[in-house]
This record gives C-alpha cells, structure tokens and sequence, in this order.
C-alpha cells in the first residue's frame, strides 16, 4: 500500500502479528534463487553473521540459517517471533530479538548483510537506510526481497475484476492500491532510480519512501526479478487476502461482502482466479564513509 504517516504505519504494521498463524499459513514463500543471489553478491556463507529486519514467522530466516548463515532476526510482533522460534527449532545459528528496527540495539559494523523480507517498507524511512548502513560492515550488502503486483495480459482482466470488488465494497482501500506495471515499465523505473537505493524501493511497492540522504549510503545497486503467474480458488484468495494489512481496515461486513465477490467472479470465470505478480530481490552495497 502507499505508505502512510509514520506512526499510523507502525500501527498497521502490527496487524500481522494479531494473524500469525494465517501468515505463516498463506503467504507465498521467497524463491531460493533468490536467496542464493543475494548471498553470493554479497559474498557471503557459512558462519558469517547477518541481521534480518522484520522476521515474520521466519520464512526467509530458514533460508538464511540453512545456509549455514548466523542469524540476528528481528520481529516486533510477540506471536510471530514465538512462531518463528517454534519453526526454527534445531535449524541452526538464530538469534531473536522481539524489538522494532528503529529501537533495537544493535553493534556497529558487525553484519555482513541486513536482509529484509516484506517488511522494510514498515520501518521509518528517516531511519531505516541510515541504520541499515550503520550495522553492516563497510562494503556489506542491504538485500531486500517481497512480491509485488504485476500486470500481464494473460491474468490483468482477472486482476482489474478483482480490483472492481475492492473498489466496490471498500472505494477508500482501491483508492490507495498498489500500481500494477508490466514488466518492462517496472525494470525501466528501477533502471531511472538505481542511483538510490530508497527510491528504487518506493517504486516498486507505490511507497512514500524515498529519501534523499540514503544515496550516500548505498551504491552498486542492482535488481533481480522472478515473475509468476498465480491461480486461486475464492478461499485461497481469501485467505491471502486477510494476511494483508488493508483487511484490518475493513470492517466484518465488508470482508463478508470480499468473500461473496470473488466467489462470483469465480463462478463466472468457471476457473481460478488468476493474479501475476514478480518477485524482486534489490540488493545494494554500503559505502565506505557511510557510517556515522
């Protein structure tokens, strides 16, 4: 979603912990391509440490742990980081920290990598690129990797329905939707804003991000994206759905009212409902003199 005043942020931001069954449950996994990518452009491996901001319910820490990585893993929410340690159990060298980003105390200098997964965009972003910066190592690399929205011929009159019964039964949720790019119009912003990282991130998740200071911070930034074309039953698509943060502003009514849409949409389609999105992963590596 764009992004909102800051406090009101942190507040959505913490709906997913009210859900955290649901989101380990529904939410699509980060491809280990990906994973792989980000480790070996910010030449990391076994033994070395990195911190991960926002670790949900450690989808993207079993990766980072099964690569032989230790692990700080931060998680503001009390019920995601009790799952992310119930499913990591045994997996490997993790460390948990129940704290948000912008209040942790962290040692300077001391990771290799700072990876984000689907949270980043929640963290202040008067503070998050200079904080990112000031924990890694000089040279270290900020990875950061979640889907987005992606328009494609074969499922965009899937995803302009789906959005018509957004739009008809909560017009102030469509309003601030995402903007759905076609592939070459996403890499071809990317490519316009590579000088800094912050504003590449804005852009692909339609974020009021960007900052002018974090091109100092970062360099060397480059993108890699994995598409992929999703097909949902109405109660898959439901189900995502109340992962979402926008679902906390919904009332009851509404959401019953979500539910009674896609299922006819479905029924006229006569097949799942089909949705692409692209997986991004935006790595950058920290200057020098960035630290403070």
């Amino acid at each position: 979603m764009t992004r909102r005043p800051e406090a009101t942020a942190r507040r959505y931001g913490k709906v997913f912990d009210e859900i955290a069954a649901e989101y380990d449950r529904h939410r699509p996994a980060y491809p280990d391509e990906l994973v792989d990518q980000a480790c070996r452009i910010a030449g990391i491996g076994s033994g070395d440490r990195v911190l991960e901001v926002g670790c949900g319910s450690g989808q993207l820490t079993r990766g980072l742990v099964a690569r032989g990585l230790h692990v700080t893993a931060l998680e503001p929410g009390k019920s995601l980081i009790a799952l992310a340690r119930q499913n990591l159990a045994g997996a490997g060298e993790v460390e948990f920290v129940n704290a948000q980003f912008e209040d942790a105390l962290l040692p300077r200098e001391q990771f290799k990598a700072v990876f984000s997964a689907s949270a980043f965009h929640w963290v202040d972003p008067k503070v998050s690129w200079q904080k990112a910066a000031d924990v890694l190592v000089p040279g270290g690399t900020l990875a950061l990797v979640q889907y987005f929205g992606l328009e494609e011929q074969r499922s965009k009159p899937d995803q302009e329905a789906a959005l018509a019964a957004i739009r008809k039964v909560a017009p102030d949720i469509a309003a601030d939707w995402p903007v759905y790019r076609d592939l070459d119009a996403t890499l071809a912003g990317v490519e316009q804003r590579r000088g800094n990282v912050s504003q590449v991130w804005g852009w692909l998740g339609s974020y009021d991000l960007g900052q002018d200071y974090a091109a100092g911070l970062f360099g060397d930034v480059q993108v890699a994206v994995m598409p992929k074309l999703a097909e949902h039953t109405p109660d898959q698509l439901n189900a995502l759905l109340r992962t979402m943060s926008f679902y906390a502003r919904i009332s009851p009514d509404q959401g019953q009212a979500l539910e009674r849409e896609y299922q006819a949409l479905y029924e006229r389609l006569g097949r799942p409902i089909r949705a692409s999105m692209v997986t991004a992963l935006v790595t950058a590596r920290r200057a020098a003199e960035a630290g403070r």
